[in-house]
C-alpha cells in the first residue's frame, strides 16, 4: 500500500524534498555534460580516422558521467523512498498520495513554489490541478479513510 500523506505531513517535507530535486537537477547537468563530451570524443575520433585522444581524460570523463548517474539515480530514490511521486525531474514536479472523500488523489507540488497549494485526480495531471480551498481541507483525511 502506497504512503499517504496528510497536507501537514506533505508541507513538512517539502524542504528535504527541495534540497535532493535541486540535487538531481544538478547531477542530470553533470552528467549530460559528461555525456557530451564522451561524444564528442567518440565523433572526433570517427571524423579525424581514429586520432590519438588522451586516454586518462577521456577516462575521467567517463567515471565523472557515470559517478554523475550513480547519485543522480540515488537522489531520485531517496525522493522515492519519502512515499513521493516523482513526475517530472525538469520542472520539480512531485505529487504526494492522499485521500479526499475516501478516494486517492494527489497533493501537488512543483520546484520554487513556496508549499503545497495545489491537488489533483489521479488521472488527472498537472493540468487537472486545483486549488487547496476550504471544501478540501474539510474533506481531506490524508492517510485515514472516512
Amino acid at each position: 500500500m502506497p504512503k499517504r500523506f496528510t497536507l501537514a505531513e506533505a508541507g513538512e517535507l517539502i524542504p528535504k524534498v527541495e534540497g535532493l530535486l535541486r540535487q538531481a537537477i544538478a547531477l542530470k547537468a553533470e552528467y549530460a555534460e559528461a555525456e557530451s563530451a564522451v561524444e564528442g570524443y567518440v565523433e572526433r575520433v570517427m571524423v579525424s580516422g581514429g586520432m590519438l585522444l588522451d586516454r586518462h581524460e577521456v577516462l575521467r570523463t567517463r567515471q565523472r558521467r557515470e559517478a554523475a548517474a550513480r547519485s543522480l539515480e540515488t537522489a531520485i530514490e531517496q525522493v522515492q523512498r519519502l512515499g513521493c511521486l516523482l513526475k517530472d525531474l525538469d520542472t520539480g514536479l512531485v505529487d504526494f498520495p492522499t485521500l479526499l472523500r475516501g478516494v486517492e488523489v494527489y497533493l501537488c507540488w512543483r520546484l520554487g513554489e513556496p508549499s503545497i497549494t495545489w491537488w489533483h485526480g489521479v488521472e488527472e495531471g498537472f493540468r487537472g490541478r486545483k486549488p487547496i480551498d476550504r471544501d478540501f481541507r474539510e474533506n481531506h483525511r490524508g492517510d485515514r479513510e472516512q
